[in-house]
């Protein structure tokens, strides 16, 4: 349980240091996106990849090439889902949720708020990390497909042109 034998741990080193590489070196030929803010497709693709990291590491009965195999399947599918997702005009919304406007004029949209399973606790906080001080002063607060909520204060609104989320 403590130590199984010396040729073991050799060969998480090198195994382990031959499959670190090649992720980073993956990572970098599928681009920024497979690092970007995560959407739910997104994330799946990072477990993934650590999956398969720690299998090619800890398993003895995975092979180095057959790690990079399944690293490197995955990076393309990523980005085959994310060139379809700018690309395809319904593509982006098979992997990504649309964003939600949760407060519009300074008024919270609560029937959304309870659809979105999101607090006034919640929309309160990203109020205050805005720099904000109250509901009336902010134009809308939008929970985006990444889970984040985004403050648009009144002074900021503009033409409001951000808020269409048609495309």
């Amino acid at each position: 349980m403590w130590f199984d034998s010396w040729s073991d741990l050799l060969r998480v080193l090198a195994v382990g240091s031959a499959a670190y590489v090649t992720l980073v070196l993956v990572l970098r030929v599928s681009g920024k996106r497979t690092l970007a803010k995560l959407n739910a497709f997104d994330l799946v693709v990072t477990v993934a990849l650590g999956s398969t990291l720690a299998t090619i590491l800890l398993s003895s009965e995975v092979s180095w090439s057959e790690g990079v195999v399944a690293m490197v399947l995955l990076a393309a599918l990523q980005v085959t889902v994310s060139w379809s997702s700018a690309h395809l005009p319904r593509g982006r919304s098979v992997v990504t949720a649309r964003p939600t406007t949760v407060l519009r004029d300074g008024q919270v949209l609560h029937d959304v708020m309870r659809a979105e399973r999101l607090t006034e606790a919640d929309l309160r906080q990203a109020v205050r990390a805005a720099g904000t001080g109250g509901f009336d002063q902010v134009a809308a607060v939008v929970l985006e497909s990444d889970g984040s909520l985004s403050v648009i204060s009144t002074t900021s609104l503009g033409d409001g042109s951000a808020l269409d989320y048609t495309s």
